[in-house]
């Protein structure tokens, strides 16, 4: 990492390590642990210290990392004096001249401590949570404190930023874009498929569309079943993938039974990251019709899931909800749908399924277009740059 002069004088910022303090982070499972886990890995393993909760099956985690990791005793780290205290002795201990807040509500709260304790530049991730907080009174006071005691608020898509950015003080907070980003040599098509689909019980000649997703209603699955019944009307041979688990499990296994489909809808658990790849691979199209929820208050802020899909060539469904739509473009690499018509949800899946060629050229144009603006590169390069205490964010 680049060691430049602290323009606040008070070290020689860059030359201390980076610690990471965060709730969202493996072995848990999310898009936002994947996130944060990501940019540590862009790290250099002997600059960088993570605090964070307490969780099941962390030992084994963390002993496969090549830095340090430290659990709190609780499962959820709080801004409390407690941990306020424990976080400044890791600064101190470890010589770390910066903090990241993996997620930065409600723990960006920290950052006055933080800052009596020596450090000299703090990041403020941002993941979609924070939409309602702008939009709730008493937690918009507190995101307000939170982005004036950090250096830099990042969002990760232009729907978060313009529902973030008018809770805060005009012009008192740098807020720049940190999206997560796809590794295209990892994610990319055709790989593993015959191996994936025999498990499904899926034949080589079957259309197969999936969804990939925390099972929770916000992603939409039940509009996914509903529409599917369409579907099995006009293409029998087809076979709907849902991966994942969550708290809405029970009620969707119960929704397809009531469908009677059974036989055409897989409801796995969920795979391990490292397996992702090759199940995008073994799909024909990607389809999760995410929705906003709660009055405006619970959107789909980006969806990593959706970039993955595209990159393995896939064509992409993704409902019209919050920043998930700038995953796609429309009529190019995919398809925005509304998330509450099931109907013109299985209208756009049999264009696809039905037409293979013009679904091969969309999942062919979202895979160039995931490479050239959302690449794991970029976001690594852009974490580090934001990091250096000298260098000016870009708006």
């Amino acid at each position: 990492m680049t060691e430049v002069d602290c323009p606040c004088g008070c070290c020689p910022c860059g030359r201390g390590k980076v610690l990471v303090i965060t709730n969202d982070f493996p072995p848990r499972r999310g898009g936002i642990e994947t996130f944060v886990s990501s940019l540590c890995a862009a790290l250099p393993a002997d600059r960088l210290v993570v605090y964070t909760s307490a969780t099941a099956g962390a030992s084994e985690n963390d002993a496969a990392l090549p830095y340090p990791v430290i659990r709190d005793r609780r499962s959820t780290l709080l801004p409390s004096r407690r941990v306020a205290t424990n976080a400044s002795r890791l600064v101190r201990d470890h010589g770390c001249d910066r903090v990241v807040f993996g997620a930065a509500a409600p723990l960006g709260l920290l950052a006055p401590r933080m800052r009596e304790a020596g450090v000299c530049r703090m990041l403020g991730l941002t993941h979609g949570h924070e939409v309602w907080w702008a939009k709730t009174p008493v937690a918009r006071q507190a995101l307000r404190r939170i982005s004036e005691g950090v250096d830099v608020l990042t969002y990760v898509s232009d729907y978060c930023r313009d529902e973030i950015a008018g809770s805060l003080r005009q012009g008192a907070t740098q807020m720049t874009r940190l999206s997560p980003g796809v590794d295209a040599e990892r994610f990319r098509p055709r790989l593993g498929v015959d191996v994936w689909r025999s498990r499904w019980g899926v034949g080589p000649d079957q259309p197969v569309v999936l969804a990939a997703g925390r099972l929770v209603a916000r992603k939409g699955h039940d509009t996914l079943v509903q529409a599917w019944r369409e579907v099995q009307q006009q293409r029998p041979d087809a076979v709907l993938v849902i991966v994942g688990d969550g708290p809405r499990r029970r009620r969707l296994e119960q929704q397809i039974r009531q469908a009677d489909l059974i036989d055409s809808v897989r409801l796995v658990d969920a795979a391990n990251w490292s397996q992702m790849p090759e199940i995008y691979a073994a799909a024909d199209v990607f389809a999760l019709p995410c929705r906003t929820r709660r009055w405006g208050l619970e959107p789909e802020a980006f969806g990593i899931v959706f970039l993955e899909a595209a990159a393995c060539g896939l064509p992409v469904l993704v409902g019209d909800s919050g920043g998930a739509a700038e995953t796609v473009l429309h009529d190019k690499t995919g398809y925005v749908v509304d998330p509450r018509d099931p109907m013109a949800l299985a209208r756009r899946i049999l264009q696809l399924v039905n037409d293979p060629d013009h679904a091969k050229e969309l999942g062919a144009a979202g895979r160039r277009y995931v490479t050239s603006r959302f690449s794991s590169q970029w976001c690594a390069d852009e974490f580090k740059r934001l990091l250096r205490c000298a260098s000016t964010p870009s708006a």
